[in-house]
């Protein structure tokens, strides 16, 4: 299987503190990347590794089958959208395509003068005056201008208005068909990444929760309902992520990947649900996912 990122052991401190810890991640090809987390979980310092902006403190990391920002060719193949889509202000937009001509040599000066007529983006009028959704399609632009072989955002729609959110988001997805890119997108918008990506990545506290292909992790997650004993009977390969009592009923959150006993209530989570889980379980490690799921098996 190729893949687009290869993580072994991975980990960057500042200092005494740690931003990642142990990472472990086998990317395939081709794939929309949906990073998500808590701010601070280290997902901005996942990207940067990513791009070669920054070095790993331990581990590796490899991309395109490269270590990050080892060449000039190296950092041409991946194209960054960072946060706030940031521009030269004082820069008009046509003097930003020529500026990437003249960084990029695989520049494709076409892509970019037909993107900036879609999107109705005045070749004459400086950055620092368009709207923010104008300065995230020219941010856009030029990171797929490059032609790169994966695009990286980072949360590059936090700050837009649905409006401007949604042409961004159905951009860049006419990107990764014309393109053939493979896209990683970081976010805390669940919604939007449930819209469009079809790999997830989920981090807390530095490290890697959860990781996978986006059907089989809604197929594999279920909320189940019923009384302790009934749950008691649950698979041996089912993981309780979360667990809730109410008097003489259980729900159980849990990962299975063998179908669950006949009898129990159980229905599949959506993306949304099964993201939010392994954040809630991160976040409290000493509550309900460990101490009462022992409690719903006697």
């Amino acid at each position: 299987m190729t893949l687009t990122i290869e993580a072994d052991s991975l980990g960057k401190r500042y200092g005494r503190h740690s931003v990642l810890s142990d990472v472990e991640l086998r990317i395939p090809a081709g794939r929309v990347v949906g990073l998500v987390g808590p701010n601070g979980a280290g997902k901005s310092t996942l990207l940067g590794l990513t791009c070669g902006l920054i070095e790993p403190s331990e581990g590796s990391i490899v991309v395109l089958g490269r270590r990050p920002g080892s060449s000039a060719e190296q950092l041409a193949r991946v194209g960054f959208v960072a946060q706030d889509t940031p521009v030269y202000g004082n820069l008009t937009v046509g003097e930003h395509l020529r500026l990437g001509a003249k960084l990029n040599p695989r520049w494709d000066q076409g892509l970019a003068e037909g993107r900036i007529r879609q999107t109705g983006l005045d070749s004459g009028r400086k950055a620092g005056r368009l709207s923010g959704g104008q300065r995230a399609q020219l941010a856009l632009t030029i990171a797929v201008a490059k032609r790169p072989e994966l695009l990286v955002c980072d949360e590059p729609v936090a700050s837009l208005d649905p409006l401007a959110r949604r042409g961004f988001l159905e951009n860049l997805m006419e990107f990764v068909g014309d393109l053939d890119v493979g896209v990683v997108l970081s976010s805390h918008l669940l919604g939007d990444l449930e819209k469009v990506c079809d790999y997830l990545v989920v981090l807390a506290d530095g490290r890697v929760r959860l990781t996978g292909e986006a059907d089989d992790l809604v197929a594999n997650h279920y909320r189940l309902t019923g009384s302790r004993d009934a749950l008691a009977e649950l698979p041996a390969t089912a993981e309780v992520i979360k667990a809730e009592q109410t008097g003489s009923r259980s729900t159980l959150i849990v990962h299975s990947p063998d179908p669950v006993p006949y009898g129990i209530q159980a229905e599949h989570l959506d993306l949304e649900d099964v993201i939010l889980a392994y954040l809630e379980r991160a976040a409290n490690p000493s509550s309900a996912a460990s101490q009462q799921s022992l409690e719903a098996r006697p």
